[in-house]
């Protein structure tokens, strides 16, 4: 198989696969909403509502200079607060595997009620693969949670309102200038369930460093992309 092509920008992976123009868009998962405002950036005539349910990462959304365009609503993929066929597009970007296992397959069916007939699924999920994730299961194994998560999906076509149009492989470059840095951004974010001690503090660091240069330590993340068509009833 050959080596997933590198995309800093995953921008240019959405815009590869679906029209942008004129989109009415839904963002269930946001986080800190770069993509969606990247979007915006190229395309003002669209309209972003953007779902997060980490009540202080929403409110740092809130707080942020706005960008005309978003709005930020505060909520969850399995119950999406939006009328039926509000949206063009749905996206899940490295969100689907956060659902509760029972939830994903609401929030997959939440996606089909709030796309019209035609609107498409953009669901980018992290592959358990790789150094960088190597290191990040030691305190946070996510291995059934994102086959979980490619499993929903597969039960969303076998029994949804759904056709997939394109599986699609990347990888994103990752970069970290020391292991203060990594533990910062990766072990200490608002919607963190995992426990922490020193000890296992210390093993992750041994595991950290030796990916470690002059430069910070690079790594791959790679993901797969999943673009679904929601079909008529």
């Amino acid at each position: 198989m050959n080596a997933p092509t590198l995309c800093q920008d995953e921008y240019e992976v959405l815009s590869a696969l679906v029209p942008l123009a004129g989109r009415r868009i839904v963002e269930l998962g946001c986080g800190d909403a770069r993509l969606v405002r990247g979007v915006l950036a190229r395309h003002p005539e669209c309209r972003v509502t953007a779902l997060e349910v980490d009540a202080v990462q929403h409110a740092k959304n809130l707080a942020a200079p706005p960008t005309p365009g978003l709005s930020f609503v505060a909520g969850g993929a399995e119950a999406v607060p939006a009328p039926d066929a509000s949206f063009d597009l749905a996206l899940m970007l490295k969100s689907l595997h956060h659902v509760p296992i029972p939830d994903m397959g609401q929030a997959l069916a939440e996606a089909a009620r709030v796309l019209v007939p035609g609107g498409l699924l953009y669901v980018s999920e992290p592959v358990y693969d790789g150094g960088l994730n190597d290191i990040v299961r030691l305190y946070n194994d996510e291995g059934t949670v994102r086959a979980a998560a490619q499993a929903a999906l597969d039960e969303a076509l076998a029994h949804g309102p759904w056709t997939e149009l394109v599986q699609h492989r990347f990888a994103q470059p990752v970069r970290y200038a020391d292991f203060a840095e990594f533990e910062r951004r990766m072990m200490q974010s608002s919607f963190a369930t995992y426990t922490l001690d020193e000890a296992l503090v210390e093993r992750v660091r041994a595991a950290f460093m030796p990916h470690c240069g002059p430069d910070g330590a690079a790594f791959e993340r790679p993901l797969l992309v999943r673009l679904l068509r929601r079909e008529a009833a």
